[in-house]
């Protein structure tokens, strides 16, 4: 009953609940006062105005339930509150279902989330994986079948994105020595804004569901008349306080917050990966929260953002009208450099293990650093390969091709660094490392075949194929998917003090690594022979069956191998095995901690003394105490 008490209680419990009756209240409000005012609400199941102004008051009903503004409005009133640590006298496990400022807390909640957020995006990828395993429609129609991808695919990126915070919020002030984010409080507000955000953009699936796919281009966004299509353009906008949130934090705190001696070419490599992508999520995500708006409030104000003038008078006239590739622009200036947000801190965590289990020094570490900021500068200027086959001129074509091809310049850097990082180390194979060299593989095959999709003529024959599908999957799966593995594996001792089962890990290994290279070479082959992508059905005289049972018979073993990781974790946890406070022999500053980490990191200011990297080396240091250190 006790442990009753405290779920029906927590912050997130009354959140929900606040949520929803905010929901109900405001819609029923909302559908009363516009009968009054003679609008004609019965037009569809739900009226979509009074929809989209009820999620939106939702999410502020949820944050004020759950506790989130408490200190902000004290703080208004004139009090100054203190920050709370610990649980407050309830267990500690209760602390990852209420508003905790500290940011190992907020890291932890938000791998929880990317964990339960990827399940349901990897159930709904089998069910109409299944669909397509043969010709033919099997137990789904059209329209349930764009509504399965297209909420597969945004589910997947809210749990990327979750990935990437929780990495970066339990590893990022740990690694610099400070005791916590700069703006904790706002570290709190970034992750309680995503659990609201989700929850709109999961509504959709109960209001009619959504048929535009992730990208939600218009003119078909702006005339659908599925509500669903609101829910979910509003999650993808509300979520977005939350990257910006955590990104300016990210940043402020690595700039102001280091330990004494560690300067910029002194930090882990995870680090510049975190600030790269930070910074990124800090500066492009406004434009595609522009792009949102405009297609919200052109489908519930009637603003002709996106509709082209097809009255002769008017055009005779010179009416501008709408043009529905502006939203292609800014939805790609965002969406592009965003899966650089995504990659960016799954390629720290290769350059970051890679020393540890070759024992040797990181090769080349100012240029893999710079390389990162590379990446995010490069990638912020390559969006309009997306479009190549929109009619936009050729003159625009060309330098968007040559600026895609630039981007291979600094990718290549970190694959140089670490063949030459590995090259006569001293190998050991425990699972983290078995992660990163799959990632390595998988993320080879997608830059690989990133340029035939930024080249002009193979992109004309392949865009909106299953070639871009396999790509895509290689991309993320080798950028995030496999690092975020091998650091959930890498770091689960510092975090929890317990080890878990190397052979179920090898285990995972082994079985999502084929599974995954069958899935996606397949898929690459398929587009090649005329799969298209986004479509329900397929004709037998296309030839492609086997591959697609292949495929799905893949996507299976994937998914079973993450239940097998998530088992062995669980399982863990009440394992009587200790983990030691260093079971990799790191550098690196969390691992002078006990495992799991105090409240506030260490014991004590740490100082920077020598280079982060010098595996191997003779009397080398990287941190110690400040006190030991002369302070």
């Amino acid at each position: 009953m006790r442990t009753l008490y405290y779920i029906v209680t927590s912050a997130l419990v009354r959140g929900l609940i606040g949520q929803g009756i905010t929901a109900f209240v405001v819609y029923q409000g909302m559908v009363s006062l516009r009968n009054a005012l003679g609008y004609d609400t019965t037009q569809g199941v739900y009226d979509e105005p009074s929809g989209v102004m009820a999620a939106l008051i939702s999410v502020i009903g949820f944050l004020l339930a759950a506790g989130v503004f408490t200190d902000w409005l004290k703080w208004i009133g004139g009090e100054d509150p203190p920050l709370k640590h610990g649980a407050q006298g309830r267990p500690e496990w209760t602390r990852y279902i209420n508003v905790d400022v500290n940011h190992k807390v907020i890291g932890i909640q938000y791998g929880i989330a990317s964990m339960v957020i990827l399940l349901l995006g990897g159930l709904l990828a089998i069910i109409f994986r299944l669909e397509l395993a043969m010709p033919g429609l099997q137990f789904l129609d059209g329209d349930a079948y764009n509504t399965l991808f297209s909420a597969h695919g945004i589910i997947m990126i809210v749990s990327i994105f979750s990935g990437i915070a929780a990495m970066i919020n339990y590893l990022g002030p740990v690694m610099i020595g400070a005791s916590d984010m700069s703006f904790p409080r706002l570290n709190a507000f970034s992750y309680w804004v995503s659990i609201p955000a989700a929850t709109v953009l999961l509504s959709a699936l109960v209001v009619g569901g959504w048929d535009t796919g992730w990208v939600a281009y218009p003119t078909h966004s702006t005339t659908t008349t599925m509500l669903g299509v609101q829910m979910f353009l509003l999650g993808f906008y509300i979520n977005g306080f939350s990257s910006i949130a955590s990104g300016l934090n990210m940043v402020v705190t690595t700039v102001y917050m280091r330990a004494k001696g560690m300067s910029y070419f002194r930090m882990p490599i995870f680090v510049w990966a975190a600030v790269s992508a930070s910074i990124l999520q800090a500066t492009i995500t406004q434009t595609v929260g522009l792009a949102l708006t405009m297609v919200v409030a052109q489908r519930a104000l009637g603003l002709e953002f996106f509709t082209p003038v097809t009255d002769p008078a008017l055009i005779e006239l010179g009416f501008p009208g709408g043009d529905p590739t502006l939203y292609q622009h800014l939805f790609w200036f965002y969406s592009h450099p965003a899966v650089y947000v995504w990659i960016l801190p799954g390629l720290g965590v290769i350059s970051e293990l890679l020393p540890v289990f070759t024992r040797k020094p990181l090769f080349g570490y100012k240029w893999i650093a710079l390389s990162s900021v590379g990446i995010a500068l490069v990638g912020s200027i390559v969006w309009a390969h997306h479009m190549f086959t929109s009619g936009m001129p050729v003159t625009w074509k060309i330098p968007f091709m040559i600026s895609t091809l630039f981007v291979a310049i600094p990718t290549g850097v970190k694959f140089f660094s670490w063949v030459a990082t590995i090259w006569e180390g001293k190998m050991r194979f425990d699972t983290p490392m078995l992660f990163v060299l799959g990632a390595i593989s998988v993320f080879l095959l997608g830059g690989l075949s990133g340029p035939i999709l930024g080249t002009i003529a193979t992109d004309m024959h392949l865009h909106d194929s299953y070639f871009v599908v396999g790509h895509f999957h290689a991309t993320i799966f080798g950028g995030f998917v496999f690092p975020f593995f091998a650091a959930i594996y890498y770091w689960w001792p510092k975090a929890t003090g317990k080890m878990y089962s190397e052979a179920l890990g090898k285990l995972h290994f082994w079985i999502m690594v084929p599974g995954f290279w069958v899935m996606s070479l397949t898929q690459m082959r398929t587009g090649v022979l005329g799969m298209r992508r986004r479509i329900a059905d397929y004709g037998p005289d296309l030839g492609i069956a086997d591959e697609q049972a292949l495929i799905t018979v893949a996507t299976l073993a994937i998914g079973w191998s993450i239940l097998i990781m998530l088992y062995n974790l669980i399982v863990s946890l009440r394992s009587q095995e200790e983990a030691v406070p260093n079971p990799w022999g790191s550098r690196s500053p969390e691992f002078m901690s006990p495992s799991p980490l105090p409240e506030f990191n260490f014991d004590g200011p740490i100082q920077v003394i020598g280079e982060p990297y010098d595996y191997g080396l003779d009397d080398s240091t990287y941190v110690v105490p400040a006190s030991a250190a002369g302070d």
